[in-house]
């Protein structure tokens, strides 16, 4: 099989996905009060101390926790549509609509949230998305927290072998830009290192 995988933040997209979201939910002034709230966290992680999954969850649950996940699939699908779809690469539309033609399966793998992401991928016609996911309580409303492993690094490689299990009997093309992607880029037949 010829299997294709795209990041997607950075690599699809043109920006980090999280901080649009954010401020196209929240607004501006809240976005940024809520930034330097976790700014010494976010400091921390910068120098290489503090997990990466950790302050990401924090940042989540301080501006979603507490929130219906209807509620909040709604704002993911109206955020793609007002403004998701003028952040997506153009060259990555074609080398995604080039794969799919190509491919036996075509895959998004990021750390971004899934609910996001889906409505994304449904217009570039992918079916298949690993990534983050995240925690509801039994009525219906976001816990702040995530359901898995924060999908980046090696999780990434983790997640694909969890969907086949026999990924080195495959030709496997990747598409990356940022150390978040370097291990599947490694895993690789055909790596693709920032080309969108």
């Amino acid at each position: 099989m010829r299997i294709a995988v795209f990041d997607f933040d950075g690599t699809v997209t043109t920006k980090d996905t999280l901080l649009e979201f954010i401020k196209f939910v929240r607004g501006p002034v809240s976005f940024y009060a809520g930034f330097l709230r976790y700014a010494p966290q976010l400091l921390v992680y910068k120098l290489g101390l503090y997990p990466n999954w950790k302050v990401k969850q924090q940042i989540f649950s301080h501006f979603f926790k507490g929130m219906r996940l209807e509620d909040f699939n709604r704002l993911c699908e109206e955020f793609f549509q007002k403004e998701g779809k003028a952040l997506v690469r153009q060259s990555a539309r074609i080398a995604i609509w080039e794969q799919l033609q190509k491919c036996n399966r075509v895959f998004i793998v990021s750390a971004s949230i899934y609910n996001w992401i889906k409505p994304f991928a449904s217009d570039l016609g992918i079916r298949d998305i690993l990534s983050t996911e995240i925690e509801v309580d039994g009525e219906g409303c976001l816990t702040g927290f995530f359901s898995n492993k924060n999908c980046y690094g090696q999780e990434k490689v983790v997640r694909l072998l969890e969907q086949i299990p026999d990924l080195e009997n495959n030709y496997l093309i990747v598409y990356g830009d940022s150390k978040g992607d370097s291990q599947l880029l490694k895993y690789a037949n055909e790596s693709h290192y920032r080309a969108l």
